[in-house]
């Protein structure tokens, strides 16, 4: 099996990690010439793109991975190598697109499903809801099997909020109301390896997990594992923010996951924070205490 991986960043690199020991082949392209070298150290084959010859790679492949975000012009990835994937759709075994929870809008706390209507109220959310329709077009003019995963907030090694509690930058920013949906990298690639097994195109994935919280609930509890005193409450609307850090307030809801439990079989190894702030802790500090021992 070879994985072709259009933007082989976090969540990528999470899904390759797994593949990678049962024998796939995963090539996964960068932007970047200085993180060439720092992608072939995981074992994954790095590719320059912009700027690579990607058709014959697209020729090759079973399976394609398309992590790299719509910028002004549109999805990146379809624009420059549409044709060629849709050419590749008679051996193509599965292709996943990562979307985000953020095309469904604000919903004032409320649930929402995969059927919910798609309201982005942000133009990242809007970008996203105009890519997953470009790539459907593909898809239907060529028969390309496209799965759509729309993820929450996403954490994990690198992107906790401890090294924030420990340097007194962070916040607890509070907006009455406001409830975000999380999803652990690791979950992520489970849903993504399980979709793998069980492919099904045409089908859209919520990926989070089952516990939707107020953000400054979750910084608190950070501070807690760590021992240390719970940053001060600020208000939104008194809070310093760039326009990035706040747009991420605009929306409020909270994201059901049935459908990853239900028709691909999986099981959560961080249903919500709590466990996977704990887990990321115990795998820093056994980090940490390693290094020590290598330094005796």
């Amino acid at each position: 099996m070879r994985l072709l991986s259009l933007g082989h960043g976090y969540c990528a690199r999470a899904l390759a990690a797994r593949l990678l020991p049962r024998g796939w082949q995963v090539a996964g392209t960068t932007r970047s010439g200085d993180r060439l070298a720092e992608i072939e150290a995981t074992g994954v084959r790095a590719l320059l793109w912009p700027g690579g010859d990607l058709p014959p790679e697209i020729e090759t492949a079973t399976h394609i991975l398309i992590s790299a975000a719509p910028d002004a012009e549109g999805d990146p990835a379809i624009a420059a190598l549409g044709p060629a994937i849709a050419r590749a759709a008679p051996h193509l075994d599965w292709v996943g697109y990562l979307s985000t929870t953020g095309v469904y809008g604000d919903q004032a706390g409320g649930w929402v499903d995969e059927t919910a209507p798609l309201e982005p109220s942000t133009r990242r959310g809007a970008a996203r809801v105009r890519a997953e329709a470009a790539w459907r077009a593909l898809a239907a003019q060529s028969g390309l099997p496209l799965h759509v995963f729309r993820l929450a907030g996403i954490y994990g090694p690198g992107r906790g909020p401890f090294a924030k509690i420990r340097a007194g930058t962070a916040r607890r920013i509070v907006k009455p109301g406001q409830v975000f949906s999380r999803i652990h990298v690791a979950d992520i690639a489970t849903v993504l390896e399980a979709s793998i097994a069980r492919p099904d195109p045409g089908a859209v994935y919520n990926v989070c997990d089952d516990d939707p919280a107020p953000p400054q609930d979750v910084i608190a509890h950070a501070a807690d594992l760590l021992g240390l005193p719970r940053p001060p409450e600020i208000a939104f609307d008194e809070a310093e923010m760039s326009p990035m850090a706040r747009s991420f307030y605009a929306d409020s809801k909270k994201v059901r996951n049935d459908r990853i439990k239900t028709d691909l079989g999986v099981t959560l190894a961080y249903p919500d924070y709590r466990s996977g702030l704990a887990a990321l802790l115990a795998e820093e500090r056994a980090a940490s205490a390693e290094q020590v021992g290598k330094r005796r």
